[in-house]
C-alpha cells in the first residue's frame, strides 16, 4: 500500500454525492485537493 499524507488529488463533481464523499475522505487522510464542481 502506498502513502497518501502530501500527495495532490484532482477531484470532479466535488460539490456533492461520491464527489463530495471521497473529497472528505482523501482530505481526512491528509491529501491536497484541488477541487471542481
Amino acid at each position: 500500500m502506498y502513502s497518501l499524507p502530501g500527495r495532490v488529488a484532482i477531484v470532479t463533481g466535488a460539490s456533492g454525492g461520491i464527489g463530495a464523499a471521497t473529497a472528505q475522505n482523501l482530505a481526512r487522510r491528509g491529501v491536497h485537493l484541488v477541487l471542481a464542481a
